[in-house]
């Protein structure tokens, strides 16, 4: 989809389309993909195809999958088809591939892929815009856009819908499973990717379930959080996905740290404080600068003002001010007239006492 230029949140958005369409009724589904091919995305975009079709054909055909099984030594090739397999299984579906070279296996989706695209297009050029506020708006769009072609088929799809195979009761599985290491550097590389955890959790070992846009994270059966899943660079140079609040703290003991932290850039929630840390390296001395800086990331964290502190360095730095900490902290923090006064009213301990005395009585008190 890259000719689509989309971007989120003003950075431009490298994907796929996973496109499922039924070769009778012509009923369609397209699941954005971050990654490349994988079987990840093949599980995740065909059972949200299948559960949104309300039913499983019998056959599912593919391509033939080279893209996904690039790079793999025989043994992960084999435990692919053996995943697709067994996905196929799940739903009753016989899995079958088109073979490499013969071009009209692919009739019935080659075509439509090329009307999707389109379909696309002019409705990026009705609405004006290829930019998008978030992923989840950009998938609501795409989801509109299907749903029309869909209603055009309305009556073919239903008669199609009633031979197609009953769901199971549950999915299966659409991710990997892994398991990692917190390091002492508050996170863990998976995928030529660094990801930053909470410090509390250095020395733990996590299991990780990687899906395509996410990796969902747990201590046992005990799930822990959700972060965003990076991708390492398409020349090979690893990436980060940080949130600086998972390394404030540490960062507090240590604020010269800042200076040469390899994933720096990533670690500034927003321009406006990377930009403040630029102008403030130009005019104070490097360790002044850094514990300014950590200063200010600090409070975005402990006051929940990211936002409005970032409106706030980015007006200072339109009129050419540096950040004064004091009145700053003065403006972000609580009004003691706006707390709400409590007032705690303890009950005598002979309340407790009767109330103990009416459970063994069985007495209403």
């Amino acid at each position: 989809m890259g000719d689509a230029a989309i971007t989120i949140a003003g950075a431009p958005l490298d994907h796929r389309l996973y496109h499922f369409r039924l070769a009778y009724s012509g009923f369609e589904h397209a699941h954005v993909v971050l990654g490349g091919e994988s079987f990840v995305a093949l599980a995740e975009g065909m059972q949200n195809a299948l559960w949104s079709l309300g039913g499983a054909p019998r056959e599912h055909r593919s391509d033939s999958l080279s893209a996904a099984f690039c790079n793999l030594d025989k043994d992960a090739r084999q435990d692919l088809t053996r995943r697709y397999e067994a996905l196929c299984g799940h739903y009753g579906m016989t899995p079958t591939r088109n073979n490499p070279g013969v071009a009209h296996e692919n009739g019935s989706i080659e075509g439509p892929h090329g009307h999707l695209k389109r379909a696309i297009q002019d409705a990026l050029l009705m609405r004006g815009s290829a930019g998008f506020d978030d992923l989840s708006a950009y998938r609501r769009f795409i989801d509109e856009i299907v749903g029309r072609r869909n209603a055009r088929q309305t009556k073919r799809i239903d008669l199609e819908r009633a031979e197609l195979l009953d769901l199971p009761d549950r999915r299966t599985a659409d991710y990997e499973e892994v398991g990692v290491r917190v390091t002492s550097s508050g996170g863990f590389t998976l995928r030529k990717v660094f990801y930053t955890v909470p410090s509390r959790l250095i020395g733990h070992r996590l299991r990780v379930r990687l899906f395509d846009d996410r990796l969902d994270l747990f201590i046992g059966g005990t799930p822990l959080m959700t972060l965003l899943r990076g991708r390492a660079h398409p020349s090979g140079k690893h990436d980060q996905v940080v949130d600086y609040r998972h390394v404030i703290h540490s960062l507090r003991r240590k604020p010269m740290a800042l200076l040469n932290l390899v994933y720096r850039d990533q670690l500034f929630p927003r321009e406006a404080y990377r930009r403040t840390f630029d102008v403030l390296l130009e005019q104070w001395p490097e360790r002044q600068a850094c514990r300014l800086m950590v200063d200010l990331l600090a409070m975005a964290h402990e006051r929940n003002c990211e936002g409005e502190l970032a409106d706030q360095l980015s007006a200072e730095l339109r009129a050419g001010t540096l950040p004064d900490m004091a009145a700053l902290r003065t403006r972000f923090s609580p009004d003691p007239a706006l707390l709400p006064k409590v007032v705690v009213h303890l009950a005598p301990l002979q309340a407790y006492e009767a109330l103990i005395n009416t459970s063994l009585t069985g007495e209403a008190p």
